[in-house]
């Protein structure tokens, strides 16, 4: 029998950069002499973005806090589809909180992963090991100053390192159905821990593939050692129950490291030969 023990779970999670202003204490003063400029255009309120809509965003595009990529026909290739709208809320005892606050951007890192269910299907541990997952996206701090308050929730599919797959077809419920998990399912092209292993598509050439998810208690990282022990009998029963041959199987185990803990990667994956 072989074990393979692995780490390093790949997150997929939107980030932004945090704006920060400083002052040199003395005001400037104004010359006499200098032309008087034009008064600036002010800001309009943006369309408010529409469930169902499709747009070809990049991967870098998909990880930015927002967006200025117009939709296109969802009959030509693209790489998100919006699920879901929702409003901000950005007021706290009668003050607006900016939207590039750390308090808007949990809100929206909460809601739309708890909404992404019920666009794709599936259970939590089927959307775990597939490739798809959700993105969001807020105003810009000038379309909110124009009265944007709106958030947005895309969902795409991870096709290998650094690139979305064209999300061909609807993948509404696609999880719902086995056909769905094994299009959309987390496989890879070795076996992981190795120097050719990269996470695809189940629908794209693949040797492994991510059968069970393991779970842990709520709260704070466990650590390493504990967070190692934890998944392997689990992924060890998993893979000599998916082996022809009890006695010659294999199985790999990723748990999640502290860094990916905080960033929302609270589980493991057991992993087995797409063939054993």
């Amino acid at each position: 029998m072989m074990r393979r023990m692995l780490r390093g779970l790949a997150a997929l999670a939107a980030t932004a950069a945090v704006l920060t202003a400083c002052s040199d204490g003395d005001e400037p003063q104004a010359d006499p002499e200098a032309t008087t400029p034009s008064p600036q255009p002010q800001a309009t309120e943006p369309p408010r973005p529409r469930p169902g809509a499709c747009y070809r965003l990049s991967f870098q595009e998909a990880l930015a806090y927002t967006s200025d990529v117009r939709p296109s026909r969802c009959t030509k290739p693209h790489t998100s589809v919006t699920y879901a709208v929702g409003r901000l809320d950005n007021v706290v005892n009668g003050h607006l909180v900016a939207v590039d606050s750390q308090r808007v951007k949990d809100q929206v890192a909460r809601a739309c992963p708890e909404r992404l269910g019920d666009y794709v299907g599936g259970t939590l541990a089927q959307r775990r090991l597939s490739m798809l997952r959700s993105v969001w996206f807020t105003p810009t701090v000038e379309e909110s100053d124009a009265g944007a308050s709106w958030f947005r929730c895309d969902v795409i599919a991870v096709a290998r390192d650094d690139h979305l797959a064209n999300l061909t077809g609807s993948v509404k419920g696609a999880l719902d159905t086995q056909e769905g998990r094994d299009r959309w399912g987390m496989c890879g092209t070795a076996e992981p821990g190795t120097a050719k292993f990269e996470r695809v598509l189940c629908s794209a050439e693949h040797s492994w593939r991510a059968i069970e998810v393991v779970t842990f208690p709520d709260g704070r990282y466990p650590g390493e050692k504990a967070a190692a022990a934890r998944g392997r009998e689990q992924c060890r029963d998993a893979g000599n129950e998916a082996a022809e041959d009890p006695l010659d199987f294999q199985w790999g185990y990723e748990w999640p490291t502290a860094e990916q803990w905080r960033a929302g990667t609270t589980y493991g994956l057991c992993w087995v030969p797409s063939e054993q």
